[in-house]
């Protein structure tokens, strides 16, 4: 595990705790937690690059908090030049072994800064770690180039409290997406293009989005 300081703050306990949890469980960490990995993955690789302006071949993503690195394979599909960062040694390990050859860091993400500029940042199921939320952003926001994208509950953070972050940290444009493939449960074939129809239906998507799935935001400044 990355060295983090062992003792002092309630906070920075707490903090170790959720790392020495993460290496503990991060061999085979995506096939516990997916129902269907690749499906999984693969769609929000889809949203990732079309959702806002949409990530070209060649161009760069940093992924922070990018766990076992279950994200890698489905970007890199669509030509793109992928990073991932976590702070949790035992799941950079994991994610080293799933895709030799692919670079990764052990870092918290609101301390990391990539070796130079990338075209995006994603951030999955952690953009709520980093204790200052707008901080965070800026940071984010000082390094990519074309859009940062991150994925919510808005049954547990406020869209609007999200948006009004992104706005104190400088990014002009926002868009959401819903997204209601399930994590935990594997759907019949049939079944998952009605799924990804209902993502589609607007309003009502948003509706639904509030009690069920999750919200997928881009914010950029073209």
């Amino acid at each position: 595990m990355a060295d983090w300081p062992r003792l002092g703050t309630a906070k920075a306990r707490v903090v170790n705790e959720v790392l020495d949890k993460f290496d503990r469980i991060a061999r085979g960490y995506s096939e516990h937690d997916y129902a269907d990995p690749a499906r999984y993955a693969a769609r929000r690789a889809a949203i990732i690059v079309q959702l806002g302006p949409r990530l070209g071949h060649g161009e760069s993503v940093v992924d922070l908090g990018c766990g076992d690195g279950i994200m890698a394979t489905p970007l890199t599909a669509y030509g793109l030049r992928y990073r991932g960062v976590d702070a949790s040694a035992g799941m950079i390990d994991a994610a080293r072994v799933r895709n030799p050859g692919l670079p990764f860091d052990v870092a918290r993400s609101e301390d990391y800064e990539p070796p130079e500029p990338v075209d995006g940042t994603i951030c999955l199921r952690s953009f709520y770690y980093p204790p200052d939320r707008r901080e965070f952003f800026r940071r984010v926001r000082s390094y990519t180039r074309k859009k940062f994208v991150f994925d919510f509950r808005p049954r547990v953070h406020s869209q609007a409290s999200i948006a009004a972050d992104l706005e104190a940290a400088g990014f002009g444009r926002i868009a959401f997406r819903p997204f209601f493939l399930p994590q935990l449960r594997l759907l019949p074939a049939g079944v998952v293009p009605l799924v990804y129809a209902l993502e589609r239906t607007g309003p009502v998507a948003s509706l639904a989005a509030r009690r069920y799935g999750r919200l997928f935001c881009a914010a950029w400044n073209l």
